[in-house]
């Protein structure tokens, strides 16, 4: 028969409050910075305070290794307390330090400072207005097909050519297929595509335009002097016996060409000599920066955290709006009202984020300080548990504060991901990181001989030796994380 029960239990239950800060805290910078402007544009509540703009460098690079230029950009600026409405509460105005409050020389760009103290310049102008700017491919290449007479049609056509290039400098399509997306009166053909290419070949680097490895290649062994040693071996190889070479199978080599062993030597001396990506030579268009979320420098021989100016588009709530509303008979019923909860949120929140952040690249740099003294090979095994109980957060919090975040150090810029070696076991009962274990295979494969490089069982057993324990099977792991082709394909004749 049915009847009807209260029961009692108890539960845990994310606030909306709480789900918001979660969801910042796991945001990029780039993806931050959209989401505050979003809000900016949405929420009545919210302004940008213009009463105190400044130019700030936005801290951008590549995802290598080596610090690059960083562009400036506009950052807003922050309100102060007072000027909030009675009831808002200093905790309403995201509040950070500017460029001038930042201890010892964080102020401005982080790249830009020394060359600005170098020359001497102080009057603001961005550096990377006077840096050499690399032309593309396709500018190259369009640039030397103007020095040629060419009627309308024969220019289309080599245009059309040169824009269907890759980035490595090879005509991946089929010449048919090419003929058949061009929309030109009388119709293009074949004949006249293979023209133009031929054309398009001669531009600028021997072996652009290729439509294979094995035509980039001759292409380049024909530009050489008729007089190179080993030239018309090359040839050879590069036309019919490419695979062979890339095997090492030096003997069938020889029976196939009929050649002598020191003029099959000089051959394949010449054709690695040769540029397989002729493209590469050129600037690239791409544009896959990062913003680092804060910047690591040495001041007065400690090494010290700061948040990256650049990624705080700051705001504050809307003083007169917020005083109106206050004033309005019913406010706490309209609306309105939920905006100005979830502005007042969104400051709180996202000076929390920045807070956390710091927090734990701080802890970061304290454990990890022999790493910005001596590189890879001084990184020590951590993990996030390790911070969460130093900063007394939980492991997940840990896990979204370092996800899609980097840090600015004198080194380059590195995803704090990358202060979390895994742990390796030593000889001595020890640990170390997996990241010092692939430095020194580095070192070892840069100082082998290549005549005789050294096999993954050789490099185990030199860390054996000094007493890093690792099977051979994770040193072909790490060579192939660090793109190390294995010792067969290492060897020169």
């Amino acid at each position: 028969m049915p009847s009807i029960e209260l029961r009692t239990r108890q539960s845990l239950a994310l606030t909306p409050r709480l789900q918001q800060s979660v969801r910042l805290l796991q945001l990029s910078s780039l993806e931050f910075q959209q989401e505050l402007r979003t809000a900016l544009d949405t929420n009545p509540f919210l302004e940008y305070d213009s009463s105190e703009t400044e130019d700030v460098a936005l801290a951008t690079a590549s995802t290598g290794d080596e610090m690059g230029a960083m562009p400036a950009t506009d950052t807003v600026a922050t309100a102060e307390p007072d000027s909030l409405p009675a009831d808002s509460g200093s905790s309403d105005t995201m509040e950070s330090a500017g460029p001038d409050d930042v201890p010892g020389d964080f102020s401005g760009d982080y790249s830009s400072r020394s060359s600005t103290r170098q020359n001497g310049d102080s009057d603001g102008s961005d550096p990377a207005e006077w840096a050499r700017s690399q032309p593309t491919l396709r500018e190259q290449l369009h640039d030397s097909l103007r020095l040629y007479r060419l009627d309308d049609r024969d220019r289309a056509v080599a245009r059309f050519i040169i824009e269907a290039l890759d980035d490595d400098g090879y005509l991946r399509q089929e010449l048919s297929d090419l003929a058949d997306s061009v929309d030109l009166e009388p119709e293009l053909t074949e004949d006249e595509l293979l023209v133009a290419l031929r054309l398009v070949q001669s531009l600028d680097r021997p072996g652009l335009g290729a439509r294979s490895l094995s035509e980039c290649l001759l292409l380049q062994v024909n530009a050489l002097p008729e007089d190179t040693p080993g030239r018309d071996v090359a040839r050879e190889i590069v036309e019919h016996h490419l695979e062979r070479l890339a095997r090492r199978e030096q003997a069938e080599l020889q029976k196939q060409i009929g050649c002598s062993a020191d003029d099959l030597r000089v051959a394949c001396a010449l054709v690695r000599k040769l540029d397989p990506k002729p493209g590469n030579c050129y600037g690239r268009t791409e544009d896959n920066y990062v913003v680092p979320d804060v910047i690591v420098r040495q001041v007065r021989n400690k090494w010290a955290v700061a948040i990256n100016p650049a990624v705080q588009p700051r705001a504050r709530i809307h003083r007169m709006y917020a005083e109106l509303f206050a004033q309005s008979a019913g406010a706490s019923r309209s609306p309105l009202a939920q905006q100005l909860q979830e502005a007042r949120w969104l400051i709180r929140n996202a000076q929390q984020r920045f807070d956390t952040i710091q927090r734990v690249a701080e802890c970061i740099v304290a454990h990890q300080k022999a790493f910005f003294q001596y590189g890879e090979i001084a990184l020590k095994p951590m993990v996030l548990r390790d911070v969460a109980d130093e900063l007394g957060l939980h492991e997940s919090t840990i896990s979204r504060a370092t996800g899609n975040k980097y840090m600015a150090t004198p080194r380059g810029i590195f995803e704090f991901k990358h202060f979390f070696p895994r742990e390796l076991g030593t000889e001595s009962g020890g640990t170390c990181s997996a990241a010092a274990v692939r430095a020194l295979l580095k070192e070892m494969i840069a100082a082998e001989n290549t005549r005789d490089p050294l096999s993954d069982v050789s490099l185990a057993k030199m860390l054996a030796d000094q007493g890093v324990l690792v099977a051979r099977r994770t040193v072909a792991k790490y060579r192939h994380l660090m793109k190390v082709p294995p010792a067969e394909l290492r060897r020169q004749i």
